[in-house]
């Protein structure tokens, strides 16, 4: 696992998931390799009340009626459809639940303007097919098709982000479930591609895409929706920085302490700047940044990255305001006059109130956007 760039959930966790495939007595829908139970189980974490030998870690942070209500779609034969704000973790939770499910979560088809029906259904070894002609042998099949004929699961990242055309080739395969291919001779099975049991689709949606390519009535009738909500609490939101960050460094290497007075000035500097972006009257007063979880995530590890190589490989409040800026200022003007605003009207009469880290966090935050203007 030390030498990819980014092991799939399958393969980092694959220990704690054969731990729990050998203990595992409870009932499984088709051929999954864990039972809903222990699904839920090994993406939530463990509590003493479990009464296991071992401790599970908890991998995504959120309401536990969102991960049951997905695993039981899962179990039906319905897809599942995980839709909410830009860094919700919904993308994560649909990698973990194919990863317990069926181990393989990378039968992923990204959604973008270019994605065709080819991706989701099947194209050619052309060099074959001149050779040898068309046949199953020189067709190559996508990743849902793969997905269908080994009963796993095959994910549908940004569905909202894909043409109409390429949504609608959806809607045959999760209704009959299966993937006809006219190139090839009828009257056989060969042309058609059966999908075996404990096949299903995890698709996810982000909710600032709606009118980008909005989904069919025939195409929501056939999932599932799961709403996953922005973090709110700062008690959650504060475990999944925590988490990812301590990933970051095991990752790397780093022995660097992150002091947990910088990470409250971190969590309340976003609930701040979101309080704002709510308050504010039009975009043109509101930064770009979502201000997603996902986005403090990548703050705190710029911060960590520059102290362990250009600081003094400890974090100062300095370094984590210049990362802020440098991460959240994307449009200039506009961007950097939000946030000059911002540390004016709020970091100033804070630092002055409260002292602690939030001088020097001005201070840092202030030369940030003078460098950058």
């Amino acid at each position: 696992m030390s030498d990819l760039l980014r092991a799939p959930a399958e393969i980092k966790y694959a220990e704690e998931l054969d731990w729990l495939e050998s203990i595992d007595d409870n009932p499984k829908p088709f051929s999954w390799r864990l039972s809903p139970k222990m699904v839920r189980l090994f993406i939530l974490g463990s509590e003493r009340s479990d009464g296991l030998d071992r401790e599970i870690s908890q991998k995504w942070f959120g309401d536990r009626s969102f991960v049951e209500r997905s695993i039981v779609t899962l179990a039906s034969d319905r897809g599942l459809l995980l839709i909410g704000d830009p860094g919700t973790g919904k993308s994560w939770l649909a990698e973990l639940l194919s990863a317990a499910i069926c181990r393989n979560s990378t039968l992923v088809v990204q959604g973008t303007a270019g994605t065709t029906e080819d991706h989701i259904k099947y194209s050619w070894n052309v060099s074959m097919v001149i050779a040898k002609g068309q046949s199953r042998e020189s067709m190559i099949p996508s990743p849902i098709m793969t997905a269908m004929e080994a009963g796993a699961i095959g994910r549908f990242e940004e569905l909202t982000r894909s043409t109409s055309d390429v949504q609608d080739a959806l809607i045959s395969i999760l209704s009959e479930k299966y993937i006809s291919v006219p190139e090839l001779e009828s009257g056989g099975s060969d042309n058609i591609v059966f999908a075996k049991p404990g096949f299903s689709i995890i698709a996810t949606a982000n909710s600032r895409d709606r009118g980008v390519n909005d989904l069919s009535s025939a195409l929501k009738r056939r999932f599932n929706f799961v709403r996953i909500p922005v973090v709110t609490n700062k008690k959650s939101e504060a475990e999944i920085v925590r988490f990812r960050t301590e990933e970051l460094l095991r990752r790397h290497a780093i022995d660097l302490d992150v002091p947990p007075t910088l990470l409250d000035v971190l969590l309340q500097s976003f609930a701040d700047l979101r309080a704002s972006a709510a308050a504010a009257g039009s975009d043109d007063e509101k930064l770009e940044s979502a201000l997603s979880t996902a986005e403090q995530i990548g703050v705190l590890e710029d911060a960590v990255l520059h102290s362990n190589f250009f600081g003094e490989r400890t974090l100062t409040a300095r370094t984590l305001a210049s990362s802020l800026v440098g991460s959240l200022a994307r449009r200039e003007p506009e961007d950097l006059a939000i946030l000059n605003k911002y540390l004016h009207g709020v970091v100033e009469p804070r630092s002055k109130e409260e002292g602690g880290s939030w001088p020097e966090f001005l201070e840092g935050g202030r030369d940030a956007i003078a460098t950058l203007s």
